[in-house]
């Protein structure tokens, strides 16, 4: 199961409590304070891990402890501080606040790591209070609480390439003919109910990554269909491939439907590297297919293709290999 956001409450270690103590020597009727400080309570730490790839384990557990410092002891011992808490998630989280206005955190290398709440200090031991007028202090310090928060975590899918379009438009197909990933696929809208990810080679040693996203309707934006949910996918994307039925009844108003999508969601989404991808061209009669003229008064690069005879599929690879190029700089 895909599961791309989750809430967990995070708590950090207590610091130690730092204790009263006084030595007990032989012949030393009144030794002087030995009270040793409290440990340091375990901080919170998230960690990316390039093994995983949803939040499905935040589902089940909502709530996060590290350990406390533990106490301190005679002889001027320090307790032990609390062993620091490593929550792993895939690269490309997300940590927000409760709210999930505020990021705490975006984690997108590999084995990246940060803190999100720190654990108490721990409490001073009377022998820190020693003064040559208090030589006998009473006194010590309680550890300090840890810090403790609920968090927000999105998943946002970190792709090269993303495969936009509307239902039933030959994402999943696509990406099953230039990678080895297998998305279910068949001839019905909403057949991928999550986001899938395949790597695409295109020459020897060169290859990059293609992200499938839902299928798009009108008023995605708000919610409608699938759309809400899978939006955040396609924004680590360095490339958007417009993916266009080429049996639609007008090619033209199908790519204005997923630009404004883009446009209501995230604007900054249609200054990306992109280009239009006509499918299922196999099927297509003699003739052009409807509004391909206004299309190509855009001046966006076209590229048909069939994902069943392979046909411009290479070319396909080509092009979306030097629009990676160029949104290197």
């Amino acid at each position: 199961m895909f599961v791309d956001q989750a809430k967990i409450m995070v708590i950090a270690g207590n610091g130690g409590h730092g204790i009263v103590s006084f030595r007990r020597e032989k012949f030393v009727p009144k030794g002087g304070p030995d009270g040793g400080d409290g440990g340091k309570g375990g901080d919170v730490i998230f960690r990316t891990d390039p093994n995983l790839h949803t939040l499905l384990d935040f589902r089940y557990k909502r709530k996060f402890k590290a350990e406390s410092g533990k106490h301190g002891q005679g002889a001027n011992k320090t307790g032990r501080s609390g062993q620091d808490l490593i929550i792993r998630v895939p690269k490309g989280t997300l940590i927000k606040d409760e709210d999930g206005e505020q990021v705490l955190a975006d984690l997108v290398e590999d084995n990246q790591q940060v803190v999100i709440t720190r654990g108490g200090k721990g409490g001073r031991g009377n022998a820190r209070f020693a003064t040559p007028t208090n030589q006998t202090p009473r006194i010590a310090e309680p550890g300090e609480q840890g810090a403790s928060q609920q968090i927000v975590m999105e998943l946002k899918l970190i792709a090269d390439v993303g495969l936009v379009g509307l239902p039933n438009a030959g994402k999943s197909t696509l990406l099953s003919r230039l990678s080895a990933a297998r998305p279910k696929i068949a001839a019905y809208p909403f057949t991928t109910l999550s986001p899938n990810l395949g790597i695409v080679t295109y020459k020897e040693h060169l290859n990059f990554v293609m992200a499938d996203i839902p299928g798009l309707i009108e008023g995605a934006y708000k919610g409608k269909g699938l759309g809400l949910n899978f939006l955040r996918h396609i924004e680590r994307t360095k490339v958007l491939a417009f993916l266009v039925d080429s049996l639609s009844e007008n090619v033209f108003h199908a790519y204005q439907v997923l630009r404004n999508e883009l446009y209501l969601h995230n604007i900054e989404l249609l200054s990306r590297p992109s280009l239009i991808v006509l499918t299922k061209s196999d099927l297509l009669s003699s003739g052009k297919p409807e509004g391909i003229e206004q299309v190509q008064e855009l001046g966006i690069s076209i590229q048909k293709i069939s994902a069943l005879t392979g046909e411009g599929l290479d070319e396909l690879k080509k092009i979306l290999w030097e629009l990676l190029e160029k949104a290197k700089y």
